[in-house]
């Protein structure tokens, strides 16, 4: 049996990772090659040496982190883990985005960082059971004036760590992982709730995420070939179609559009994928019904408002999972769409208020584990809001950190040869 299938499964054995590096002065070194980790055997070790691996951003590109349709793939086996309830996140429902560190308008420290638009630090830390058998937590500090410097506005990294003893396994550079598994989330829903013949997609913000939730969605609609496109500045979208055009030349049709109307009419597909500020809702991009066409798929990630059109029950709302929403619904003030802008938010606030019934929510995590059905005809509406959770972290991360395992990839660590205290 492989290492890298082992991993996670005893606790004693993980200590003897890397049996070639025993002695101290080979900590440190890069693991290059199949001869870089031993194979491991199935008897436990007595040894209390902990080993771990580092994975930069460009290992995590060896390891294969940007693979979208093996991660659409992870993250579609998550979700049925998920629906069946074999995970764990933070607070009091096992269901919590994470836990987040804001700044005050005033403060009396003339040090502390000021709450400008997206500053905060954030832990997300989750268990998840299957054949992955992990916890993980990401964590990442996030500036907007980062641009500014050549940075990405959050700068994020993730601790993959054994299930049963807590040691570590992996410390990885993150934003990949991240954008990955967002992006691969809109690609589940679509598997399960687009039309297999959608060719139109229609994109509001050409960053990052909708280059992720794009590459979702080539995945599992492949005859997709025109996009249309709407962005704030000129470098953005022309970044956006270059990398379109380089990526995939299948897509012979990328228009730039004016308004949020173009994007999302005669459109088989629609996201919006834009950054924003948050506390008032009437101000969130909508999704108003005559927009719409029958069978359009409109896969939510971001801020987003709809009108009272699309909170007709006709139209089926599915979220990426409801006790996500319900755990953001007992930690925040109501109505709390001013401070959570998901649409999936939204339509708990509509319930709260009486204006929706909750039987017109859908989980996602059903419909993958085929206890509810996906798309039933050709003409029905489907909007997902997808809120994103520490689960889909530590399942991509999981296999990207077992790939390099298996491939030899990342730079070995020691944690301690015998723990000074015990």
């Amino acid at each position: 049996m492989a290492a890298t299938e082992r991993i996670g499964t005893t606790a004693l054995v993980q200590v003897s990772r890397f049996p070639n590096l025993a002695h101290g002065d080979d900590i440190g070194r890069e693991i290059r090659g199949p001869d870089g980790i031993d194979e491991m055997t199935d008897t436990m070790t007595t040894s209390t040496r902990i080993d771990f691996i580092y994975l930069s951003e460009e290992d995590m590109i060896r390891a294969g982190v940007t693979d979208m349709a093996a991660c659409v793939d992870t993250m579609e086996e998550m979700f049925a883990l998920l629906y069946h309830g074999d995970y764990r996140m933070a607070g009091p429902s096992n269901n919590s985005h994470g836990s987040v560190v804001v700044f005050p308008e005033d403060s009396p420290f003339p040090d502390m960082p000021k709450p400008t638009p997206d500053r905060r630090f954030m832990a997300m830390p989750a268990y998840l059971g299957g054949r992955f058998k992990t916890a993980g937590m990401k964590w990442y500090g996030s500036n907007i004036a980062n641009r500014d410097k050549g940075l990405p506005r959050s700068i994020l990294m993730f601790v993959l760590n054994d299930a049963d003893t807590g040691a570590p396994l992996a410390f990885m550079s993150a934003n990949l992982l991240s954008a990955y598994r967002t992006g691969a989330v809109p690609g589940v829903g679509a598997r399960h709730l687009a039309r297999k013949d959608s060719k139109v997609v229609g994109i509001l913000g050409p960053g990052v995420m909708a280059r992720t939730s794009l590459a979702a969605f080539m995945a599992v609609c492949p005859q997709i070939d025109t996009v249309k496109v709407k962005g704030r500045g000129e470098k953005s979208l022309a970044a956006f179609q270059q990398w379109i055009a380089e990526t995939y030349p299948q897509i012979t049709t990328v228009q730039i559009v004016d308004t949020i109307e173009e994007v999302v009419r005669d459109s088989d597909i629609a996201t919006f994928c834009q950054s924003g500020a948050i506390g008032d809702p009437s101000i969130y991009p909508v999704v108003k019904r005559e927009w719409v066409s029958p069978g359009t798929f409109l896969s939510m990630p971001s801020l987003t408002n709809i009108d009272e059109g699309m909170e007709a029950p006709d139209i089926r709302k599915v979220l990426d999972n409801p006790g996500l929403y319900e755990a953001w619904f007992e930690e925040n003030p109501k109505p709390v769409h001013r401070n959570v802008p998901v649409v999936g938010i939204r339509f708990l606030d509509l319930i709260d208020q009486g204006r929706m019934s909750h039987d017109q929510i859908e989980d996602l995590g059903k419909i993958v584990a085929g206890e509810a059905p996906g798309r039933r005809n050709d003409e029905e509406i489907i909007i997902m809001s997808v809120g994103g959770m520490p689960v889909e972290d530590v399942a991509w991360g999981t296999v990207v950190y077992r790939n390099a395992l298996e491939k030899g990839i990342g730079v070995s660590l020691n944690l301690w040869d015998q723990p000074a205290l015990r």
